[in-house]
């Protein structure tokens, strides 16, 4: 029996990490779409001095940092009978989150070979340009911050078949990945599109057609 009977599983949200080395690995589809997203936009300042001249400048796109609640379960795919599903349960789709914040072995073992031999040394290795997409509208770059997975059920050989996991994310812009990069033309692009968006807000608030009404209390 489905643990979430009604939930939608349109597949618009996932998260992507363009990883050159596995790239089926990094991609991760929300198997439900989460009820949920919380989001936090501050600004970005161009001096902490607060003189006449600085106050309202921006030193840039704000610093937006998203957490999301998405739930996973196999249990489907148990009822029809699917070998991974049969086998391993949830592992391999917590193991693909979680491997976007891993750097990988091969690298890692490589890397320390050499260093023993005084070939090279070591540099920290790079996790995969990462995206979460959220419907057309919100595809953006991140950096993946903190995972935290709640396994609520198991199946016989102790494999999780249900999973809600907590993602938090950072988002990356073109100031830190540069604007003729993938990530920062995407994210200028989702820019691009907000802009368009507020427009739109704008001329419907002007005109009083199709706005959206917005509260406000002063105490």
């Amino acid at each position: 029996m489905n643990p979430l009977p009604g939930s939608p599983r349109l597949l618009k949200g996932a998260i992507v990490g363009l990883d050159p080395f596995n790239p089926v690995a990094s991609i991760i589809p929300f198997q439900y779409n989460p009820e949920n997203l919380d989001r936090t936009v501050a600004a970005t300042a161009v001096s902490a001095q607060r003189n006449q001249d600085e106050v309202l400048r921006i030193g840039g796109p704000p610093r937006e940092t998203i957490g999301a609640e998405v739930e996973f379960s196999a249990i489907d795919d148990l009822d029809k009978g699917g070998a991974v599903a049969s086998a391993l349960g949830l592992h391999p789709v917590l193991a693909s989150l979680e491997m976007l914040l891993y750097p990988k072995s091969a690298l890692m073992i490589a890397n320390e070979v050499l260093a023993q031999i005084g070939i090279i040394e070591i540099i920290p290795p790079s996790a995969p340009l990462t995206f979460f997409i959220w419907g057309l509208k919100r595809v953006v770059p991140i950096r993946l911050t903190q995972i935290q997975i709640h396994e609520r059920a198991f199946d016989s050989n102790l494999n999780p078949i249900r999973a809600t996991v907590n993602l938090t994310m950072e988002v990356l812009t073109y100031r830190d990945l540069g604007l003729a990069s993938v990530g920062g033309a995407a994210f200028l692009a989702h820019q691009v599109l907000k802009e368009a968006m507020a427009t739109i807000h704008g001329v419907g608030a002007v005109t009083g057609a199709g706005s959206v009404s917005v509260g406000a209390s002063f105490g």
